[in-house]
């Protein structure tokens, strides 16, 4: 393979400070940038967080415009739905989960796919995303379809 994975997903916001706010606590995610886009001070605001070894959110705060406004069911979104982050072990899993849950962010629903074990969670700005970590319980070859609840959070 010739690529280490994910880099980066641009999204829109109508307001930085929260969304940096909302990342930070609940992924303990790194503010690397924060100011215009351009050097010269031209451009939208444009935060990078850092939420991964190699992964970061690219957020663009652009006066006047709507997107952020705009959400639907998931596949109606457009050509991206959400996106997912990877826990760094099952205790990180678990610890996103408590802090999503009390945000309000998250419901208390694990999905188990066989592999991973899966919980979404929608942003202040109502973007979806979700968090899988390898499932400890997994038996090999075994896929479930969304919806299969994790029995070990039942």
């Amino acid at each position: 393979m010739l690529t280490t994975g994910l880099h980066h997903v641009a999204t829109i916001t109508n307001d930085s400070d929260r969304l940096q706010t909302f990342y930070r606590d609940v992924f303990d995610a790194e503010i690397m940038k924060d100011g215009t886009e351009f050097p010269d001070g031209s451009g939208p605001r444009l935060t990078i967080i850092h939420i991964g070894e190699f992964c970061e959110l690219n957020v663009f705060e652009i006066e006047g415009n709507t997107e952020a406004d705009r959400q639907v069911p998931m596949f109606g979104r457009g050509r991206l739905d959400h996106f997912a982050l990877r826990a760094a072990s099952f205790e990180a899993f678990e610890e996103i989960r408590r802090r999503l849950i009390d945000r309000g962010a998250a419901d208390a629903f694990v999905t188990d796919f066989g592999p991973m074990l899966s919980i979404f969670f929608r942003d202040p700005d109502g973007l979806e995303g979700e968090v899988v970590v390898e499932n400890p319980d997994a038996v090999p070859g075994v896929f479930n379809p969304p919806g299969t609840p994790a029995a070990r959070y039942s």
